[in-house]
């Protein structure tokens, strides 16, 4: 039977094509074949390995979008892993000479992406919920911390 997929799960997915068509964009400009950018990219003087680096990253989200399509629980790991390790390239491409404008809109789109898969009801529709010991421990009461007796009464 065909799961149900709901509209935060297909928005996760919409999401993740338009970050793989960043990746596609930031790998164009890195290769020279994407004349325009907004700002100047360089990825410690090594432009081929950063242009590689974004279409691997592309590839994958291609992936991911497959597997949220389809409610694979595989997609929801996936996306948030990709996602942080996107963050990660754009940062150390910032750090690398690029200007912060040219950065964004992997920051921003990834950063929808990883706090919008890590919402709860996101979570739930791929049947990620908390383990059964931990919503125990959750709902157990703290056990009872035992205090010192009080001191006897002093005798008059």
């Amino acid at each position: 039977m065909k799961k149900h997929r709901p509209i935060g799960v297909t928005i996760l997915a919409v999401l993740s094509l338009i970050a793989a068509a960043v990746a596609i964009y930031y790998a164009l400009i890195y290769f020279g074949l994407f004349p325009m950018s907004l700002g100047p990219l360089d990825f410690y003087n090594n432009n081929f390995l950063g242009g590689l680096m974004w279409v691997l990253m592309a590839v994958i989200y291609f992936v991911v979008f497959r597997w949220l399509w389809t409610v694979d629980p595989r997609g929801w790991m996936f996306v948030t892993i990709i996602a942080v390790l996107n963050l990660i390239m754009a940062v150390l491409s910032w750090i690398g000479k690029q200007s912060f404008a040219a950065v964004a809109p992997a920051i921003l789109i990834n950063g929808i992406i990883l706090l919008y898969a890590i919402y709860p009801g996101t979570k739930a529709a791929f049947g990620m919920q908390n383990p059964p010991a931990a919503k125990q421990a959750a709902a157990a009461p703290p056990p009872a911390s035992k205090q010192d007796p009080p001191p006897p009464a002093a005798k008059k």
